[in-house]
């Protein structure tokens, strides 16, 4: 089998384990199916709410503070940034030979996150009261 690029054969490999994943899928399901258990009776009682062995009081359509979504959308914005941090550690050797261009990247980007921070901090959106 003559590939046209050599990187190809890394290509096949992931086709593989894909085809590999969608068969192992595709018999587990079908098993689950065939051999498991069917629900005996269907009553109201197994569809109500439940939720730790207590029975429920009032609505469960409740407002929540506009505050609880800033503080978690706050937080995918930081853990997010810190995702991209990641990619930079394990390139740092490799650049750092061709000039501190990296660090002074870095440090960019660190001061972009520490001023969004502190711009935070200073109008009181981390707090929680």
């Amino acid at each position: 089998m003559s590939l046209p690029i050599e990187g190809s054969l890394n290509y096949l490999a992931v086709l593989i384990l894909m085809i590999i994943a969608v068969v192992l899928s595709v018999v587990i399901i079908g098993l689950n199916k065939l051999t498991g258990r069917k629900p005996s009776e269907i009553t109201r009682k197994k569809y109500d709410t439940y939720e730790c062995g207590v029975g429920y009081e009032g609505s469960a359509h409740q407002q929540f503070s506009v505050r609880y979504y800033l503080i978690g959308i706050i937080f995918l914005l930081f853990d997010v940034e810190v995702v991209f941090m990641y990619p930079w550690t394990l390139a740092y050797q490799t650049y750092l030979k061709s000039g501190p261009v990296i660090l002074l990247e870095m440090g960019l980007f660190f001061g972009l996150l520490l001023g969004g921070y502190f711009y935070l901090r200073l109008r009181g959106a981390l707090n929680w009261d």
